[in-house]
């Protein structure tokens, strides 16, 4: 009878048959080893053990060699447009690094909200001291945005604050970026710098999470190029300009083959492809941006002709930008030489289908004459100043919400990186900081600018200095926030709870709890404008402040609301900056909310225990009657 083995036998045999396999995987050749350690069930912590096994393996698992790339690939898949592929590259030192730089972003990230959190919605309070602890890494910089799309692309539901603060930082850091492009780009010669390129800049600076590029903007025109041409070769199948080839740079002399070619362009965009000038809705910013031009098929005369314009050079006619009041044009020149007069010219209006206007006919566009110097031709950095100056209008005129906000510094900000010294700007950009009570540090830079440009402005900028001053010693000593416990005698009738999903009875809007006060907290003034009377407790009842679901923030009495009878995601895009997670029925509030309202997320799960998962149905209480009274936007409860 065998005598049965003991533990210390087992571990010996095991050592055996282990030594034993190692030796013949060890004897496989390099190349089988490296498909082995491919394996895609293999992780870099396995590869990292192996190598440490014995040299041959170690040998194996190189730097430079497969496994390494292999790792890399599997890890970070969108980094592989970064590297060329006869290129060779120390891949364990490039997942090292990128390694370091994935933790060391995640963990500015996650102290971000401990640092700016506030109550009321703020545009960009993260973005100086956050953008400069990223920068002081020295690390790729698509390493950073690797490691941000990362977080932003995990879990849909969890993870909110986090997500919220890594696209304030991509957002910021491609911004910076698309900066310094512009910069450069208008350091070439004039001749050199393209309309269609310096408007993708533009489109990209203001839209900088969308998937924009030079390169995919130009393989659309490539598309309406070849549209243009098969018009043309049904019209004409020996015109010149079909023989061109993708980037010739060419012009016809010939004024008849001109004329074909802008005849044809006007088929297939206004005809064909049912291109038009955006007369209902004028002032919406996309018609600015080439992207949503290419994609809406509509835009204002601006954008528009600088589609045009791209798509004629392409084809051979020089066509040239006019600076005309309140109604860009284009400008075709019907000498054979470069002239002066503005009666050599057709000016063709692609707002209005490409009619061709002569020179005093363009008056009747904009009811007024005007002098000689509006007919000139302008510089591609001119065009981008109207561009922009467009932009920078339509902030102006916005609602003072977060979006014209943001348009308006957009805008400001490409308008100062075109033109620099413009003072009016300048102290826009100013007291456009100020008023949003951010980047004071940045204030007191461009007022110094401005004090040294214009000394006339000393009064204004002495103003803002002084009040600047005072917000950055007000920063050092900030006053500690305000605790809300319901269990105190004061809130006994706050009967809802931050992170209920609630609907308004009257207006009819979704929205979710960020805050609430046990009384009405607004002026008179808001309280007589809002009807407060009307409502049967007026002023003297709880109100909430909620993030709606249109991407308002409102404050709401408590009568007007009631809990949502099927919960939904709320999308708005305040919702991480209080809101860590979206659990089914309710908002989990993240730890700087939660100390603001230390005991309101029992409340509202016990409330979402009654309300959903029939715990107690008839425990909870009715809200009260609703009155005729409808909130309206409040940007700052």
């Amino acid at each position: 009878m065998a005598t049965p083995y003991t533990g210390d036998r087992v571990l010996e045999t095991n050592a055996v048959i282990s030594e034993s396999f190692a030796k013949q995987l060890t004897d496989l050749p390099a190349e089988l080893l490296e498909h082995i350690l491919c394996f895609h069930v293999l992780n870099h912590i396995d590869i990292c053990n192996v190598s440490c096994t014995c040299k041959r393996l170690h040998d194996v698992c190189h730097g430079r060699g497969k496994v390494w790339a292999h790792q890399y690939k599997l890890r970070w898949p969108r980094l592989q447009r970064f590297y060329q592929q006869n290129e060779s590259y120390d891949w364990l030192k490039e997942f090292k690094t990128r390694h370091m730089v994935g933790q060391q972003i995640r963990r500015t990230v996650e102290s971000i909200s401990k640092r700016f959190f506030t109550e009321v919605p703020c545009v960009g309070q993260v973005l100086g001291d956050s953008f400069a602890e990223i920068e002081s890494l020295g690390a790729p910089e698509h390493f950073c945005e690797d490691e941000l799309l990362g977080i932003l692309n995990s879990d849909k539901r969890k993870c909110l604050t986090l997500k919220y603060y890594a696209k304030k930082i991509l957002y910021f850091l491609r911004q910076q970026n698309i900066l310094r492009n512009l910069r450069v780009f208008l350091e070439r010669p004039p001749e050199q710098q393209s309309a269609l390129e310096g408007a993708v800049l533009v489109d990209r600076y203001c839209n900088p999470l969308a998937d924009i590029t030079l390169e995919s903007i130009s393989a659309q025109i490539e598309e309406l190029t070849d549209k243009v041409k098969k018009y043309l070769r049904v019209k004409n199948a020996t015109h010149p300009s079909l023989r061109a080839s993708q980037g010739d740079c060419f012009v016809l002399e010939n004024l008849e083959f001109q004329s074909q070619v802008i005849c044809a362009l006007n088929a297939v965009l206004y005809d064909q492809l049912q291109y038009k000038g955006n007369e209902r809705d004028y002032y919406n910013p996309l018609n600015s941006y080439i992207h949503q031009v290419l994609l809406r098929r509509t835009g204002i005369p601006i954008s528009l002709s600088v589609l045009y314009m791209t798509l004629a050079r392409k084809l051979g006619v020089p066509l040239e930008p006019v600076n005309f009041p309140n109604h860009f044009l284009l400008r075709w020149c019907q000498n054979q030489r470069r002239s002066e007069d503005i009666y050599d010219y057709v000016y063709i209006d692609t707002f209005g289908k490409g009619k061709q206007l002569a020179a005093k006919e363009c008056e009747n566009l904009i009811r007024h004459q005007v002098g000689a110097d509006y007919y000139s031709a302008i510089s591609t950095s001119e065009l981008l100043l109207r561009m922009v100056g467009n932009l920078l209008n339509i902030g102006k005129r916005g609602e003072g919400n977060e979006k014209s906000y943001q348009l308006l510094r957009d805008s400001l900000d490409l308008y100062l990186t075109i033109n620099p010294d413009n003072v009016q700007y300048l102290l826009l950009q100013a007291r456009l900081y100020f008023h949003l009570g951010i980047w004071p540090e940045k204030v007191l830079d461009i007022l110094q600018h401005i004090q040294a440009l214009d000394p006339s402005q000393h009064g204004a900028v002495g103003y803002l200095v002084q009040h600047t001053l005072e917000h950055i010693q007000h920063k050092r000593h900030p006053v500690e926030p305000e605790v809300k416990r319901r269990s105190v005698p004061e809130h006994r009738d706050v009967l809802y709870s931050v992170g209920l999903i609630m609907k308004h009875k009257r207006s009819g809007y979704n929205c979710v709890i960020y805050g609430w006060d046990p009384k009405c907290t607004m002026s008179q003034e808001w309280i007589n404008t809002m009807r407060v009377h009307q409502l049967s407790k007026g002023a003297d009842q709880p109100f909430y402040n909620v993030l709606v679901q249109d991407g308002t923030c409102r404050y709401a009495a408590q009568e007007n609301l009631e809990p949502h009878s099927a919960p939904l995601e709320i999308a708005h895009p305040e919702v991480g900056r209080y809101f860590t997670e979206f659990s089914d029925t309710h908002y989990i509030a993240n730890e700087e909310l939660q100390a603001r309202y230390p005991e309101d997320m029992c409340k509202t799960h016990r409330t979402v225990e009654e309300l959903y998962h029939g715990l107690n149905p008839n425990s909870g209480q009715s809200p009260e009657p609703t009155a005729n009274f409808q909130d309206h936007d409040l940007l700052d409860p």
